[in-house]
């Protein structure tokens, strides 16, 4: 493995899988799934390692993707690799500030984009960032703007440039010579606040990654089929399908968010990345069909659960063999019970399921671990290269992030911060010196900015340091908690805790309006305007009955007394969430300020925003 890099690596995949398929993707006009083998990846990465080396491409140079997912993503990062460039993913969301910003810091000269959105805020970025040289659009149905057609390009047309001139011997040479000493990718993180802070993650750490992974998860091999629903954008995602790649693993590219339960449907994956708000969801749906089951039905799917968390959470997560009697049991359960649930959602051929990005509530990771979906919790960061730890295949602690990966090492510092050191660790931010020398201890470990504690080798986290808040009556709040908690409700969405420096915590409650007008019609609850239905005192106090008995374990200081109901989202678009999805607490207590205010006043119970 000294020899292994990404410059070469998918070439040595190719001569091992040849015709077998790397990657599907639906095709954007006629949206039927396409494939694309390994030799067809192979040789696309090298035309367009060529295209851009004509086109002026050097080594070291920078070059974004601005793009949702699409097959091309993948072609593009290692036809990078090839030429000893970095490569810079943006958010397909990213807003023409956030853009020219990235662009500017990183001076960035070639630019992917997906879709007419993303060209034409590259356009307006292009306005404040002289550095930009080249536009490459993936998608041909693309209108070119007459201020920006002259540096304007079709993904097709660099396909043609790079098929029909001689290789260029420049992209040998460089192939050849890429080394772990390479600066593989600089991604920037959101952030909830602060400026954008480009992470430089060396292929290296790339190398180490992947190794690192396949010593832990052994289950995977080149049988696997796994889909790209996370944004390639993130961390995650991006390494998840490098490591898929890696082992020979067939990557489908989930173009839209939206069409994920129609790509699973039609995939049936055996793996897949995910974040937590999709298994709630999920299990709510589940157990929204389960409202509808008659006494005797539901008396048996809770004995098949009974059954599911004996067998696969008491014995198998043991390491213990699960007697016959009881294989039996579980037998009928799976045939009956948990295979017609997979079924249903697509995943009736899973293997693991990577999850992370946000808290997982320990019933959901129960439930679905005990009906035989294998859930892998874990937690990472940009800076280490995705995953700090995971879920093992046994012993692992529901309630924990998992056990600490291979080659990694963590230690709890000063205010119960994690902080991490190894080769999965990043050198850095880019152009942030002064970031750099606060982002790390004396003894070279990376201040993660969460706080937690280790029990063995198994690492737990208790909060967001930065999220933590005193209430005015000293108490400590761990706000996250309190959010995971609620949204495994089936009315309840979003929600945002408030209560720093205030006597009680309160919280801003974007609720399912959908969810809401099916109780309100079966409640024959009368409203003309979705403002009316938020703003009838029946709705809210039933919300309010369903927090008490969600909150009912928790600790009176933490107990949510008041809440608003807020009818539009928080969203991306309007700076209320990260890309990666996280609070961005400043701004919505900012924006909703007069609310807040007005449930820390005695008189008032809860209201709606209008």
């Amino acid at each position: 493995m000294a020899d292994f890099h990404f410059a070469r690596y998918m070439f040595t995949q190719a001569n091992k899988y040849g015709a077998k398929s790397a990657i599907r993707y639906r095709n954007i006009d006629s949206n039927i799934w396409q494939k694309k083998s390994w030799d067809a990846f192979a040789e696309e990465i090298d035309i367009v390692a060529h295209a851009l080396a004509q086109m002026g491409l050097k080594e070291s140079d920078k070059a974004g993707q601005f793009s949702q997912n699409m097959a091309e993503n993948l072609v593009v990062d290692f036809a990078l690799y090839s030429n000893r460039a970095v490569v810079i993913p943006i958010y397909a969301t990213s807003s023409v500030d956030q853009v020219s910003y990235i662009l500017n810091d990183s001076q960035l000269e070639f630019l992917f984009v997906g879709e007419q959105q993303q060209y034409d805020v590259a356009c307006e970025a292009r306005k404040k960032a002289p550095t930009l040289k080249h536009i490459i659009a993936f998608d041909q149905h693309i209108q070119f703007s007459e201020s920006d057609k002259d540096i304007s390009i079709y993904y097709s047309d660099l396909l043609a440039l790079g098929a029909s001139k001689p290789k260029h011997e420049l992209v040998e040479k460089r192939r050849s010579e890429a080394n772990d000493n390479d600066l593989g990718a600089i991604l920037y993180t959101s952030g909830t606040t602060g400026t954008p802070k480009g992470v430089m993650l060396m292929h290296s750490g790339f190398h180490h990654a992947m190794v690192n992974h396949q010593q832990r998860l052994t289950s995977l091999s080149d049988k696997d089929l796994s889909i790209a629903f996370l944004p390639l954008t993130h961390v995650f995602e991006r390494l998840w399908c490098y490591l898929c790649l890696y082992l020979g693993i067939e990557i489908a590219i989930n173009l839209r968010p939206t069409d994920i339960q129609a790509t699973i449907k039609e995939i049936r994956p055996t793996c897949m990345c995910a974040v937590p708000r999709f298994w709630e969801k999920v299990y709510i749906g589940i157990k929204d069909n389960l409202s509808h089951y008659s006494a005797f039905m539901l008396g048996v799917v809770t004995w098949a659960i009974a059954i599911g968390k004996k067998y696969n959470v008491d014995y198998l997560r043991n390491g213990k063999k699960p007697h016959w009697w009881l294989r039996t049991k579980y037998h009928i359960a799976d045939k009956f019970i948990f295979s017609k649930v997979k079924l249903t959602l697509g995943i009736e051929n899973g293997n693991i399921f990577p999850t992370a990005g946000a808290a997982l509530s320990d019933h959901i990771t129960l439930f679905f671990r005990s009906i035989g979906i294998p859930i892998c919790y874990g937690y990472g960061l940009t800076e280490s290269y995705a995953t700090v730890c995971c879920f093992d295949y046994t012993h692992y602690e529901i309630g924990s992030l998992g056990t600490i990966m291979p080659g990694l090492e963590v230690k709890i510092g000063e205010d119960n911060e994690i902080l991490l050191k190894g080769e999965t660790v990043c050198k850095g931010y880019y152009n942030r010196p002064d970031v750099n020398a606060v982002a790390f201890t004396e003894d070279g470990f990376f201040r993660t900015g969460d706080a937690g504690y280790i029990k063995g080798n198994t690492l737990y986290l208790t909060e967001r340091i930065k999220d933590l808040f005193k209430t005015s009556n000293g108490k400590y709040i761990a706000p996250q908690q309190i959010e995971t908690l609620l949204t495994t409700d089936k009315y309840i969405e979003q929600v945002a805790v408030i209560g720093d420096q205030r006597n009680y915590v309160t919280a801003i409650i974007v609720p399912n309006i959908p969810a809401l007008k099916e109780y309100a019609q079966k409640n024959s609850i009368t409203y003309q305007t979705d403002e009316e239905l938020l703003d009838n005192p029946k709705i809210y106090e039933y919300i309010e009955k369903r927090i008490k008995k969600l909150q009912a374990n928790m600790a009176h200081f933490e107990q949510i007394k008041k809440f608003t109901l807020i009818k539009k989202g928080f969203a991306i678009e309007t700076g209320e969430l990260t890309n990666t999805l996280k609070l961005r607490r400043a701004i919505i207590q900012q924006r909703y300020a007069k609310a807040i205010d007005a449930m820390y006043e005695p008189s008032t119970h809860g209201f709606v925003v209008k």
